[in-house]
């Protein structure tokens, strides 16, 4: 890590700064083990600001984000088993410096359950941006925090996994390893069935909901689209809001 001039003058200070002053003006980074590998991870007082992989760490941030960074002593409490486990919505995140409509983007891939997969036009339509497909794409692309907000689990309608910020077959690896049948995915999606729904409860949903899962072969029914399910009969699953 290449010293900054700005942590320099502040180690060669006389007096103790506030014990707040480098929140205010640097983020923190640790390294800690992740699902693909080491990351590195800058924190600050609000969150998780930015997870890396591979090199160049320190020039990434410095350029994207315009702060110096310390090193920490430790990792934040609960970065660490959230990386391990894929439950990360209890840990706070830094997302300041991006817009309105990449954190709406961000906050709704958030919610999608580990081992489970929503498309791009899932996450524009739960934002109210129905016809922004590319652009929440790209949003998806910037994400400064991956893992921590599963920008892995948006996928390709068709059944492909799509790009990533740490290459295509890493969210492969990070999907496989959540329990998501990425085989099972491409299969349905070759036979266009993009909704699987019971005949016992009448309900819709994506593929990989766990309601989905739960359904048995004898009672299952693959749709095309959602409006064929609807009129044929079948309400949307509350859970995974299939639409």
């Amino acid at each position: 890590m290449t010293h900054d001039p700005i942590i320099t003058g502040l180690a060669a200070l006389a007096a103790e700064p506030p014990h707040d002053l480098y929140d205010r003006i640097a983020a923190r980074w640790t390294l800690v083990p992740g699902p693909i590998g080491e990351l590195s991870v800058a924190f600050t007082d609000r969150g998780i600001a930015y997870v890396h992989h591979g090199d160049g760490f320190a020039e990434t941030f410095r350029r994207r984000f315009g702060r110096p960074l310390v090193r920490a002593e430790r990792p934040p409490a609960g970065l660490v088993p959230a990386l391990r486990t894929g439950q990360a919505s209890g840990l706070e995140v830094d997302l300041r410096g991006i817009s309105d409509f990449q954190r709406d983007v961000l906050l709704a891939a958030r919610t999608i359950p580990r081992g489970e997969v929503r498309p791009y036009a899932w996450i524009a339509a739960r934002i109210g941006r129905p016809k922004a497909v590319r652009a929440v794409g790209t949003a998806l692309g910037n994400n400064p925090v991956p893992l921590l907000i599963p920008c892995h689990r948006v996928t390709r309608s068709d059944g492909v996994p799509g790009e990533y910020v740490f290459g295509a077959s890493a969210k492969e690896e990070v999907l496989a390893g959540e329990g998501v049948d990425l085989a099972r995915m491409r299969e349905l999606a070759g036979s266009h069935v993009f909704y699987l729904g019971s005949d016992t409860t009448g309900v819709v949903c994506f593929p990989t909901c766990h309601n989905a899962r739960r359904i048995t072969p004898p009672h299952r029914v693959g749709f095309r689209t959602l409006a064929q399910a609807e009129r044929e009969g079948y309400r949307p699953c509350k859970v995974c809001r299939p639409g």
